[in-house]
């Protein structure tokens, strides 16, 4: 099992980055999908919308984007997350920068086990799993 986060143009730095990457290796297992290879690469806006344009079509900026290379039963994936836009949801949504990425980093991991969050509902079960692994964390 291996995730890993890389930062491509940007200065931040996630601290205790090894805790959280614990928590979503338990999230990848709670939903019984082992972990082959998980990485997390933080970028800019910029950087983040010519991935969205060139491979999903969208002209927009967006938080996260997962490409999900595994199989049933391995999960395999890249996560791209731009800080840019993460930062301004922190911001609009009153919460810290480091709670913000660790809920985008939670939400693509979610995606890649299965999750869809195109419907009302489904963004409800997202948000509320989402909350429910960030107090896990907060609770170690």
């Amino acid at each position: 099992m291996k995730t890993r986060i890389f930062y491509d143009g940007v200065k931040y730095r996630l601290r205790n980055s090894k805790k959280i990457l614990k928590l979503i290796e338990k999230v990848i297992g709670e939903y019984r999908k082992p972990n082959g290879s998980l990485s997390f690469i933080l970028m800019s806006d910029k950087e983040l919308i010519k991935i969205n344009s060139e491979f999903l079509q969208h002209n927009y900026f967006t938080d996260v984007i997962a490409f999900d290379y595994g199989s049933r039963d391995l999960l395999d994936g890249e996560i791209y997350l731009s800080l840019d836009t993460i930062k301004f949801n922190a911001f609009n949504y009153k919460v810290s920068l480091r709670n913000e990425l660790i809920r985008v980093m939670i939400h693509g991991t979610l995606h890649l086990c299965g999750f869809n969050d195109s419907t009302k509902s489904e963004k409800e079960r997202m948000r509320k799993l989402e909350n429910e692994w960030i107090l896990k964390l907060k609770q170690n």
